[in-house]
This record gives C-alpha cells, structure tokens and sequence, in this order.
C-alpha cells in the first residue's frame, strides 16, 4: 500500500508501514531523493526566521540540514548523534523515544560544538514531527547548551503534530488505518 502525497509542489508515493496493530504511517525518507531534498530546503529557508545555526537530529534529516546549510550559505550546522562518538572532547546528552524507533535513544552533541551554540539563535530542523518526542529532546539539548531556539521547522507533520503552532512546516502527513484509509 502506499499514499500519494503533494510535499510543496512535488508528487511521492509514500509507503505505508505497520507501527502497530492498529495503526500504519507514510514512510517519508529524503534519503536519495535530491530533487525533493533541494525542493523542500529551499521552501523551508523561504519561511525561517532569522537564525545564526540549524540543527537537527541523525540520520533521516541530514540530507535536509545540509542542503539547508548549503543554500543558505552557512558554513557551520549541527548535527545531534545517536551516540558519542570517538571524536568528541565531551558530550552534552539527553534521551528520547520517537514512534520511529522501538527504545530509548540518546541525541548528543560535542561540548566543542555546545561552546559554538552558546547564546546563539538556532533554528531546530527535522523531517516529520510525529509525537514531538525528538523535537523536545532536540529543545533540551540546545537549550543545555546555551542556546536560543528561534524555530522549530519541519518538512512533514504528522498526526497530532498537525495541530501545533509552535512548528513550521510544509505540509501534513496522516496517520493511516491497517486498510489504508486515513485516520487523521
């Protein structure tokens, strides 16, 4: 089964996935599709507010943090890891589940890059906000940090996600029925 969906202008077809029993979600993954990773960058950064750094959560919004960066012509973002790397002097750390993934996770971040995002404005990106799970991990962790979170931005939102006006995004992703009909 799959969901034909318009993502700013750009038609996808979007497979559907079993979470549970009950329910089933669009799977939307940028990764490989340049097209709609530049589309959708560019569109992002028309309805930012104004910012000194993005950052955003691994893995699935890479692609769009760095063509956002790219675009914008930064020359610094951040990424929040999965886990400390061997790379890393310290870690700022905070835990979050997201309907994505089946356990706890932890973002991290370098204490050399927490230095960087002290005092600054920073603009929080991400593909789909579903459950808002790794939007308030990624809140946490730039606010440790010392950092002013200016947005909150996001290609899709998804289920409740799509009632918050606290997140910019470009358009909305239901929640879907095991037959494929939309929940929400």
């Amino acid at each position: 089964m799959t969901y034909e969906m318009d993502i700013a202008g750009l038609k996808r077809e979007l497979p559907l996935c079993k979470v549970t029993d009950d329910l089933y979600i669009g799977a939307f993954v940028m990764f490989g599709d340049v097209e709609l990773t530049v589309h959708c960058a560019a569109e992002l950064l028309k309805l930012a507010p104004e910012y000194d750094y993005i950052i955003a959560p691994e893995a699935k919004s890479i692609p769009l943090l760095y063509e956002m960066a790219r675009q914008s012509g930064a020359e610094k973002y951040f990424l929040a890891r999965k886990g400390p790397k061997a790379y890393m002097s310290g870690v700022f750390e905070v835990s979050v589940k997201s309907i994505t993934t089946m356990s706890v996770q932890k973002l991290v971040i370098d204490t050399a890059d927490a230095e960087l995002i002290k005092g600054k404005r920073m603009l929080i990106i991400d593909d789909v906000i579903s459950t808002g799970e790794s939007l308030h991990a990624m809140e946490e962790l730039v606010t440790k940090a010392g950092g002013n979170i200016v947005g909150k931005m996001a290609v899709l939102a998804e289920g409740d996600a799509q009632k918050r006006d606290d997140i910019i995004v470009l358009g909305h992703l239901p929640l879907f029925n095991p037959d494929g009909s939309v929940i929400c």
